[in-house]
């Protein structure tokens, strides 16, 4: 086991935890504002359907991005300050479920930001569609008569 014997190295990356757990819950919070803000403009100003799914990929990315700070912190913290098992196990069911969320929202926002239902079925229409509005391959009249 590894301990720090160096107090400032000690109040160092004590601090830095703090910092990076103060910053994933600001960009949590500064970005469930902003997305809200963004709904309530776009909604009055139009289409609620897409105004909704523009809020939910906004909170979603935000969400994303203050997950990625908090599981730094906690690495930090279980890794550097606190090397017990009981941390690591504590630190390993915190990236399991940062990754599943990760994964869920990452592919719902990245579905509904391309304008899409998220799973197969709207991957299986939008390619319908696309193969409908592809149209024959005009030739000049010279090859046609080959």
């Amino acid at each position: 086991m590894i301990t720090i014997e160096a107090g400032w190295l000690s109040t160092f990356f004590r601090l830095a935890v703090i910092g990076l757990e103060l910053a994933g819950t600001l960009t949590i919070l500064v970005g469930a504002a902003l997305a809200t803000i963004l709904f309530a403009k776009r909604a009055r100003a139009g289409d609620r359907t897409e105004a909704y799914s523009a809020f939910r990929s906004a909170l979603g990315r935000s969400i994303l991005l203050g997950l990625e700070f908090l599981v730094a912190g906690d690495i930090v913290k279980s890794l550097v300050i606190n090397p017990t098992l009981d941390d690591l196990i504590v630190l390993a069911g915190l990236v399991l479920v940062r990754t599943f969320l990760s994964i869920s929202l990452g592919s719902r926002s990245t579905a509904i930001g391309r304008g899409r239902k998220p799973g197969w079925r709207g991957r299986r229409r939008a390619w319908r569609r696309m193969v409908r509005r592809q149209r024959p391959i005009q030739r000049p009249e010279a090859e046609r008569q080959r």
